[in-house]
C-alpha cells in the first residue's frame, strides 16, 4: 500500500511513478480525494465520541429531575456516533480500494519503459563455445535418464515433469549449496507452507497483475504460492519485529506453482516454464534506510552462487514497466543459455520497500521509539531452472556433463553426469 503521507506532501513523485510504470495516474487524484474523505470522517466520529463523553458526565452528576431529557439527549448522540464510526469506516475501506490500485513508487534512476527497456549493469563471463553441435537441456536430460516429460505429462499434463537419478540428485545438490551459502551468510532456514489465506496472498500484491498465474482452491478459500516469498511476507503479518540487530534474513525453501497464464507456446519445451518447481528464497525484514544497501547485498550472494556453477550471467535492471506492483526496484540476472544464443532469468530480486508490511502490518521500532513499517526484500538463490542452464553450460561431444565444482560435495564427489543412452543410439 502506498504511504499516505507520500500521497499527501508528494503526489506529483507518485504520479510520475504510475507514468514511467505505465500505469494510470489519475487513480492518484482520487486516492487522495478518498483520502481527505477518510478524514474528515474520522474527525467528524472523533468530534461525535468527545461530545458524547462530556455529555455522559453530565448526566452522571445532573439532578433527578435533568435526568430524563438528558438520558434522550445522551441516546441522540450514541446512535449520531455509531453513524459517524460507520462511515468512518466506509470511508476507511473505500480509501484503501482505491489506494490499492497504486504500484509501489519507483526507485528513481529506475529506467522507464517497458519489458525490453532494461539496463544491462554488466556482463560476466566468456559466452559458451563448443567445437560441436550443442544439445538442448531436454535432449540432455533423457540421455542421462534425469527429466521425464513425457511421463509428467501423463501424469499431470503439459508443463508437467519428473526429475528422475542424477536429475533429482542434481536439484537437490543445487538447493543444498544455496542453503549453506545462505546460512553462511546470516539466513535462518524455513520450509514454508504453500497453501496461504487470500489475505497473505493480497498483501504480497500477488492478487493484482499476477492474478491470473495463481492457482486458487475456491473451497477452502486458499492460493497456492508460486514463490515462498508470500509465506515469508507472511510470516511477521500484525507484528512489531525487532531489527536493533540489524536484518532478518530468511531462507524459504518450498515447491511453487505458477499456471503461466497467457504464455501458451512460449518455452514449452522442458524445465525452462512450467506449472510446478522448487525454490530456495531469500526474504529480508530491514529498516527503509538500510533496504537499497541490503538490495545490492542481495544481488551479489546471487551473483557468488552463479560464478561458483561456472555460468555466463548478465545483470539488468529492470524497466519499471515490468516491476511487479510490489517492487520499487527488481534486479534480474539472466544465465546465458547456449542453444538458444541468448540470456534467460535464472533469478531475480526486489526491493518492496514498505509496500507489503504496510497492507501486512509488520513494523518496527525506530530509535524514538514509534513503530513504522519495515521494508522487505526478496530475491532466487537457488530454483529448478538452473539445472537448464548447469547441463548446456557443461555439456560434452558424448553427451555426458562435467559437474560444477562446487555441486560435487554434494553428490558424493560425481565429476561427470554420464549418459545412460550413447550420443550416437
Amino acid at each position: 500500500m502506498i504511504d499516505p503521507l507520500l500521497l499527501r506532501t508528494d503526489p506529483e513523485a507518485v504520479k510520475r511513478s504510475q507514468r514511467v510504470r505505465g500505469e494510470d495516474e489519475a487513480v492518484v487524484d482520487q486516492a487522495l480525494a478518498a483520502d481527505a474523505a477518510r478524514r474528515a470522517s474520522l474527525a467528524e466520529f472523533e468530534t461525535l465520541r468527545a461530545e458524547q463523553k462530556e455529555f455522559g458526565a453530565q448526566v452522571k452528576t445532573a439532578s433527578k429531575e435533568e435526568k430524563p431529557a438528558l438520558i434522550a439527549r445522551a441516546q441522540e448522540l450514541a446512535a449520531g456516533v455509531k453513524a459517524a464510526e460507520a462511515r468512518a469506516k466506509e470511508a476507511e475501506a473505500e480509501f484503501e480500494r482505491v489506494s490499492e490500485r497504486i504500484e509501489n513508487v519507483v526507485i528513481e534512476g529506475v529506467p522507464a519503459g517497458g519489458e525490453e527497456s532494461f539496463v544491462t549493469l554488466r556482463e560476466v563471463g566468456a559466452i559458451p563455445s563448443f567445437d560441436f553441435e550443442p544439445r538442448d537441456h531436454l535432449e540432455l536430460g533423457e540421455m542421462l535418464g534425469a527429466i521425464d516429460m513425457e511421463r509428467g505429462a501423463k501424469v499431470s499434463g503439459a508443463r508437467f515433469y519428473f526429475l528422475r537419478g542424477v536429475g533429482a540428485r542434481l536439484e537437490l545438490a543445487l538447493m543444498n549449496l544455496a542453503l549453506d551459502r545462505a546460512l553462511a551468510n546470516g539466513f535462518i532456514p524455513l520450509i514454508t507452507p504453500t497453501l496461504v489465506k487470500p489475505e497473505i496472498m493480497r498483501g504480497t500484491g500477488f492478487l493484482g497483475q499476477h492474478a491470473s498465474e495463481v492457482y486458487h482452491l475456491p473451497e477452502q478459500d486458499l492460493f497456492l504460492t508460486g514463490t515462498s516469498e508470500v509465506a515469508l511476507a507472511g510470516y511477521h503479518a500484525d507484528e512489531i519485529i525487532d531489527l536493533s540487530d540489524g536484518p532478518i534474513r530468511y531462507a524459504g525453501w518450498s515447491t511453487c506453482y505458477r499456471s503461466e497464464a497467457g504464455s501458451h507456446g512460449k518455452d514449452t519445451r522442458g524445465i525452462l516454464r512450467v506449472h510446478q518447481f522448487n525454490k530456495l528464497e531469500m526474504f529480508v525484514y530491514t529498516s527503509p534506510d538500510e533496504a537499497e544497501a541490503e538490495h545490492e547485498r542481495l544481488v551479489a550472494w546471487q551473483e557468488e552462487m552463479l560464478g561458483s556453477l561456472g555460468l555466463s550471467y548478465r545483470v539488468i535492471d529492470v524497466a519499471a514497466g515490468d516491476l511487479g506492483s510490489s517492487a520499487a526496484r527488481k534486479y534480474d540476472i539472466e544465465a546465458w543459455i547456449p542453444t538458444q544464443g541468448t540470456y534467460r532469468e535464472l533469478t531475480s530480486t526486489s526491493n518492496c520497500t514498505t509496500y507489503q508490511s504496510r497492507r501486512l502490518a509488520t513494523r518496527f521500532r525506530t530509535e524514538s521509539g514509534k513503530t513504522a513499517p519495515v521494508a522487505t526484500l526478496n530475491g532466487t538463490l537457488a530454483t529448478t531452472r538452473w539445472l537448464v542452464a548447469i547441463l548446456e553450460t557443461h555439456q560434452r561431444a558424448d553427451g555426458s556433463v562435467v559437474v560444477p565444482e562446487a555441486l560435487r560435495p554434494y553428490l558424493g564427489g560425481l565429476e561427470v553426469l554420464v549418459p545412460l543412452v550413447s550420443a550416437g543410439a
